[in-house]
């Protein structure tokens, strides 16, 4: 399998999962009202994403910051964010 087929495999992977999350959380409030869904899904998802690519990139902040493509400051202050650093 390609790095382009494996990508687009795992893009399938992720909003499948999300669709399956979201869509659980949604039922789960039995007609409750929400507001800022986005940014919820946001704040639940980004910790656990960083941690997981420092862990897949060994702790290398650099490589962890091109992998997320974001540059290494903003990791570093979204790391402080969450307490990780």
């Amino acid at each position: 399998m390609s790095d382009s087929e494996r990508q687009e495999h795992g893009r399938g992977l992720l909003a499948s999962s999300v669709e399956r999350a979201v869509g659980s959380y949604l039922t789960t409030l039995e007609g409750e009202g929400i507001t800022n869904l986005y940014g919820l899904v946001l704040a639940e998802v980004e910790a656990p994403l960083l941690r997981c690519v420092l862990d897949h990139t060994g702790g290398n902040q650099s490589l962890a910051a091109q992998v997320l493509g974001l540059n290494r400051g903003t990791l570093r202050k979204k790391m402080r964010r969450y307490g990780l650093l």
